[in-house]
């Protein structure tokens, strides 16, 4: 058994005890690579069909290529596909050009997702994050249990030995589940080009420059490069210095602005 094959086997045993303890149970798909790899992985999980629904937090700022791969793939994936906004939040122009990024992404996302979880009674939400993506989500686990206010007590984590994890919540917490948590950049790209899966064209290198990042497009830049295809983005990343994240502005603003977010329900 190979490295991917023994990465994909720990992320799939996740889903499926996520799964198990939770049926109140959804996914979170940004339409990047993490969470469209976990959406793959679902699908091997469960014979390809997701049983549970998939979640995208819609901030109306994304990339039109978003929503077009976005409504391509659940349909051609036959994903029970909730889209939320918050609605109250943009019809006041709450956006990346109203007031600083932390209370722009607090808002348009993590309001988000608190309004569909407590409308749907979602208690477990799987997300395809990653520990090397940023320093704060080093400080993660697989199953991450946030409280009553959507907050991380980032400081009190849970133990997680021997694949034994948290899957009790309370009545008014919820768990966040990372089965990606153990893979990094390189080895997702590695697992989508051994898997062939189709993520979006974003990624690819026009005109010597691509995202490594996709978000929200105002909050996004792409960085220099002429990787084009799966292949070359892998040989890119084996030697590449710049940060994955360098082209995202929330990350820029303050060194603790994405430990803020998190500790306030950020993904």
């Amino acid at each position: 058994m190979g490295r991917l094959d023994e990465q994909e086997n720990k992320s799939i045993y996740i889903i499926r005890e996520a799964y198990h303890h939770f049926r109140h149970i959804a996914a979170l798909w940004s339409i990047g690579k993490d969470s469209t790899s976990l959406l793959w992985m679902c699908r091997k999980a469960f014979f390809g069909t997701i049983p549970f629904p998939v979640i995208h937090i819609d901030t109306s700022y994304k990339f039109p290529d978003i929503y077009r791969y976005r409504d391509q793939k659940a349909k051609e994936w036959g994903l029970k596909l909730i889209v939320a906004q918050n609605k109250a939040a943009l019809k006041n122009a709450v956006g990346p050009h109203s007031g600083s990024k932390l209370d722009c992404c607090n808002m348009l996302k993590t309001d988000a997702l608190k309004q569909v979880m407590e409308q749907y009674g979602f208690k477990a939400i799987l997300l395809g994050i990653r520990r090397d993506e940023h320093g704060i989500r080093a400080k993660e686990r697989y199953m991450s249990p946030r409280d009553a206010g959507f907050k991380w007590q980032y400081q009190d984590q849970p133990p997680e030995l021997w694949d034994q994890y948290q899957a009790q919540v309370s009545e008014k917490s919820h768990l966040r589940i990372h089965p990606l948590l153990h893979m990094s950049e390189l080895d997702i790209w590695q697992y989508i080009e051994r898997e062939n899966i189709p993520v979006i064209d974003l990624y690819y290198a026009r005109n010597g420059r691509r995202y490594r990042s996709i978000g929200c497009q105002p909050c996004c830049n792409p960085v220099e490069s002429s990787a084009d295809s799966v292949r070359t983005i892998v040989e890119e990343l084996k030697v590449t210095k710049i940060s994955e994240r360098s082209g995202r502005a929330q990350d820029k603003e303050d060194l603790y602005t994405m430990q803020k977010l998190r500790a306030l329900g950020y993904m």
